[in-house]
């Protein structure tokens, strides 16, 4: 393996913003059980995945969705899914997912018949679907992964997997070699639903009901967004987790800006202990790119735990993408075209 990928594997985690990770060598309980699984079925714990460790049911969550529908064998072709990865991720402008997954997808046979898919969700599910409703599961359920992914990773990692001081020439090669590397152990098959123990089972969420098709799809989604949301009941004010649902509800997948003077109109009558969690909530779930590290800081002053800002930037990430796939599913009707 070249120096470069070899320093993109070593540092990877290191580039996690505001909080520490767990080490793979560190790791116990349910963390070192997803860590385990994702060494086997992703060839690496990746930081996407790795930033989610200081809370594990979190991370639980995170991981189900990624395997279940992104990695996982099924009707639709790995290419299909990373195709879908990446559009979204161009859609939500995260650049991190972008490079990460258009160089997956060129590593792939099948490639040059995603452009429709890719199209779609780069277009945030406008015109009619490039595929059928039996593969709405797969293909949906990744672009739900997506949508939830590109708004944690604009919190918790930079605008690039290759350091800055790396030679541009070796970019696109040193991550097309990481993207090779991110694949099942030898002879090892990626069976749908193996991860679905790591958490209870739980209803489909309203508006998921184009999941059912593919019983582990829709595992996943139910399991994750009910842990997620428990975690969020437990210590995330009513008024907050209210407030985000309304907003999300107005605005109905219009992003607010360019100005944060939405963000003021938004908190007016909170107290001033639910603002913190309150802004930062909303920002992850509704415009990412205007994040800084002054309302982390405030976050922080009230919650200064690692955990706590997981499981909040978890929720309200979750909670954008779910009504994003429900969006999405009002579309799928049983005469669309196939892929392969």
């Amino acid at each position: 393996m070249r120096p470069l990928v070899r320093m993109l594997l070593r540092g990877s985690l290191k580039q996690i913003r505001y909080i520490a990770a767990v080490r793979q060598s560190d790791a116990r309980g349910p963390v070192a059980e997803v860590y385990a699984q994702a060494r086997r079925e992703f060839g690496l714990v990746a930081p996407p995945l790795a930033l989610h460790s200081p809370a594990p049911e979190t991370l639980a969550a995170a991981w189900l969705l990624l395997r279940e529908t992104l990695l996982a064998e099924g009707r639709v072709s790995r290419a299909a899914k990373e195709a879908v990865a990446a559009g979204v991720s161009r859609a939500n402008d995260c650049p991190y997912c972008v490079e990460v997954h258009e160089a997956t997808l060129a590593t792939l046979p099948g490639t040059d018949a995603q452009g429709p898919l890719a199209d779609w969700a780069r277009g945030s599910g406008a015109g009619p679907l490039p595929f059928d409703a039996a593969q709405a599961p797969e293909l949906l359920g990744t672009a739900v992964t997506f949508h939830y992914l590109n708004r944690m990773v604009r919190l918790f990692l930079p605008d690039s997997p290759v350091p800055a001081a790396a030679p541009a020439a070796g970019r696109a090669p040193a991550l097309r070699m990481v993207a090779r590397a991110l694949r099942p152990d030898r002879d090892r098959a990626v069976v749908p639903g193996a991860s679905l123990g790591l958490l209870p089972a739980a209803p489909l969420p309203a508006g998921l009901d184009w999941a059912k098709a593919a019983p582990a799809v829709a595992g996943a989604l139910s399991r994750a967004v009910a842990s997620v949301d428990a975690v969020a009941e437990r210590w995330i004010p009513e008024a907050v987790r209210d407030l985000l649902h309304a907003e999300l509800a107005v605005r109905d997948g219009t992003v607010p800006g360019p100005s944060r003077a939405w963000l003021d109109e938004a908190t007016t009558g909170l107290t001033d202990g639910q603002l913190p969690a309150a802004r930062l909530a909303l920002l992850v779930a509704l415009n990412p790119h205007q994040i800084t590290d002054a309302d982390v800081e405030k976050f922080r002053a009230v919650h200064p735990g690692d955990r706590e800002l997981v499981e909040l930037a978890s929720w309200a990430a979750l909670t954008a993408a779910v009504r994003i796939g429900a969006r999405l599913g009002r579309a799928v009707r049983p005469t669309t075209s196939a892929v392969r």
